[in-house]
């Protein structure tokens, strides 16, 4: 559909009191799910990134990537155990896990990002300390809990008005590498950088308050009424790391959280720089 060019001004209107509003606001996206694998889609999340930060906000990339490497650990034939929802990580699965995220994912994203100019830098975790981690749990192997947040690094790029992409490996003291949880990884991000937002891609248009009822889609909620459903054992395994991340960045200072469809195109600006918005919203 071609929109008319008076068309096309009434959107620039509508959208200018959020270009103020947000100018010079850092906004975390975690980024994943099939925005991530459909081509098309991962050139329009590049323009949003983009766009969002000709018009003066201040993005931060934070990716996944499990299902590519859960594809990787196939064709070389290694099993995937999985405890928790968690990914059983010994050594030769870790070196896996920082191939596809390091040398794949991040690299495709930083370059889908770069068409649009020299703007994109990928970040490891484990880079200047940025994710601090301690293991999870032994029997989970190099899985790791983060235990801090310096974001440095971040702080630095970000001032030069770059925008960081972050795969999400952590480290201990000692060096050691550790996989992380991205939604983790994206809430303690955003709260060690005091975002205005934090803005999850997944695989369903937001919250559902049913989740055998794909049109009881919660528009607006708060973090307390998200504790209270974490609580209540009623969201599905893939919703309860973001949520509970949801909690723990709006609890240390983030001014707002967004559960948004990644398979709608240039659902981010639709998110952002519109009236209705398009998923659903947490406040503190």
């Amino acid at each position: 559909m071609t929109l008319a060019p008076q068309d096309k001004a009434e959107i620039l209107v509508e959208a200018l009191p959020y270009i103020r509003r947000f100018w010079g606001a850092r906004v975390v996206v975690k980024y994943g799910g099939n925005a991530m694998t459909d081509p098309d889609l991962a050139a329009r999340f590049a323009e949003d990134v983009v766009l969002m930060r000709s018009v003066g906000m201040r993005p931060v990339v934070v990716h996944g990537g499990g299902p590519q490497i859960g594809e990787l650990l196939g064709r070389l034939g290694k099993t995937t155990e999985f405890r928790d929802g968690l990914r059983v990580t010994d050594a030769e699965t870790l070196e896996v896990v920082r191939m596809v995220l390091v040398g794949k994912i991040r690299s495709a994203i930083v370059s889908a990002i770069n068409v649009h100019g020299s703007l994109a830098v990928g970040v490891s975790g484990d880079d200047a300390r940025l994710i601090m981690a301690t293991q999870r749990d032994p029997e989970l192997g190099f899985v790791g809990d983060v235990i801090g947040v310096n974001p440095s690094i971040l702080e630095r790029l970000l001032a030069e008005e770059l925008i960081p992409v972050v795969s999400t490996i952590g480290s201990d003291p000692a060096g050691q590498a550790y996989n992380i949880n991205a939604d983790t990884a994206a809430g303690a991000i955003a709260a060690a950088l005091d975002a205005e937002k934090l803005v999850y891609l997944t695989n369903v248009e937001g919250l559902l308050a049913d989740l055998d009822d794909p049109t009881s889609l919660v528009r607006t909620t708060t973090a307390t009424e998200l504790e209270h459903l974490l609580a209540s054992g009623r969201l599905s395994e893939g919703m309860v790391p973001k949520v509970a991340s949801c909690i723990h960045a709006l609890r240390n200072g983030v001014r707002q959280a967004h559960l948004l469809d990644g398979r709608i195109p240039h659902v981010l600006l639709l998110e952002i720089f519109t009236r209705e918005g398009i998923g659903t919203m947490v406040t503190p």
